[in-house]
């Protein structure tokens, strides 16, 4: 049986194998940083989950750029947060930290949100191509279509997707 249902108060429970399938097709862990950040600096906790689904999978990993972490933050973004944060200790290493990187990430998102007055879809494109692109494409005003990388669009995409994902899927676990 898929779902179990709890004698005589009617709550749906997953099956282990449910579970297993979500774990695999749809991860998430450190939700209670990522809902604490995501209030700190007022986002979406299932847009955090989003960015770091399409990042890393909740991996801990280190790109080819060298880029580190859940949030697939770079060395020079990573100072650049901390000079602008008042973090005067970072150190490169922290940035395997899950609690250090996705504050990093969430401060970083935060920054471009409020850069593009808002708008998701260039914050989200920042994210992934750097700010001077997405400024040559239409900064505030862009939409997905206008997006001329197409490795860059498609990531967009996919975070889009992926909020609604867990949004649905999670919507207890990020606090939603």
């Amino acid at each position: 049986m898929a779902i179990a249902v709890a004698v005589g108060v009617g709550i749906a429970l997953s099956s282990p194998i449910e579970d297993a399938i979500k774990e695999l097709t749809l991860p998430l862990r450190h939700d209670d940083i990522i809902r604490q950040q995501a209030r700190d600096k007022n986002l979406d906790p299932a847009l955090i989950a989003a960015i770091i689904y399409r990042e890393s999978k909740f991996r801990d990993q280190t790109s080819k750029a060298g880029a580190k972490g859940l949030m697939q933050i770079l060395p020079s973004t990573a100072e650049f947060v901390a000079r602008k944060s008042g973090g005067t200790e970072f150190t490169k290493g922290d940035l395997g930290d899950p609690q250090i990187n996705i504050s990093y990430g969430c401060w970083y998102f935060r920054y471009l949100l409020d850069l593009y007055d808002g708008n998701e879809v260039a914050a989200i494109a920042a994210y992934n191509a750097g700010h001077g692109r997405v400024d040559d494409w239409g900064g505030a005003q862009l939409r997905v279509e206008d997006i001329r990388f197409p490795e860059t669009r498609q990531y967009t995409r996919e975070v889009l997707q992926k909020r609604g994902e867990y949004a649905d899927h999670y919507r207890d676990e990020l606090g939603l």
